[in-house]
């Protein structure tokens, strides 16, 4: 085990799921360090178009294209993600171009880890779901800010029967969720069983 990786997720069953992920894909820490990061999502590139200046948190951010997107256009980013492979992978990313010290990198339990808010210009989540989790990125977005996020329906449940309902969106969500003073910009569901929805403080 890395001596880096906090005690309390060296067993986390999330951890240890996504480290196997990105290692059985060839990208773990070693030698997949110099492979490339994905494009910045669709919903995450629009948000930074419609965020006013400011910091942007990005969470279960895996290998993040977003956030290196960010911190290219100036924007000082935090990134947290379990995975510490996923993590490692990203730092790489961004010290071959020079971003590094645009991005901090947090591994933390989402379950647990609470933003300090509202702080962020943009609040970024393209990749997972607990209405927790939600709640507090809420809290995280600054006064005129934009929220975006992405995460399966329970309609994608008919087509990946062991997706846990907990980590699929109900009907109406998560626009339904959004306290006052939000406003939505856009919520539509996409291809895969998903739906997206960005918001502005």
């Amino acid at each position: 085990m890395d001596d880096s990786v906090p005690p309390e997720l060296a067993g986390h069953p999330d951890r240890v799921r996504w480290n196997a992920r990105y290692e059985a894909h060839g990208e773990g820490r070693v030698e997949g360090a110099d492979a490339p990061v994905p494009r910045a999502h669709p919903l995450a590139a629009e948000a930074l178009r419609e965020a006013p200046d400011g910091p942007v948190l990005d969470l279960a951010c895996g290998p993040s294209g977003a956030a290196l997107l960010a911190a290219d256009a100036g924007r000082p980013v935090t990134a947290v993600d379990i995975s510490d492979i996923a993590l490692a992978r990203l730092g790489a990313a961004a010290r071959r171009r020079g971003l590094a010290e645009r991005i901090t990198l947090v591994q933390a339990d989402l379950g647990t880890w609470r933003p300090p808010g509202p702080a962020f210009a943009a609040v970024l989540c393209t990749g997972f779901w607990d209405r927790a989790v939600f709640t507090a990125a809420l809290g995280a977005v600054a006064p005129g800010g934009v929220l975006a996020w992405e995460a399966f329906t329970t309609e994608a449940r008919r087509d990946r029967p062991r997706l846990p309902a907990g980590w699929c969106l109900a009907a109406g969500e998560p626009a339904s969720l959004l306290p006052d003073g939000f406003r939505v910009l856009d919520q539509r569901d996409v291809q895969g069983g998903k739906r997206r929805v960005l918001a502005r403080s």
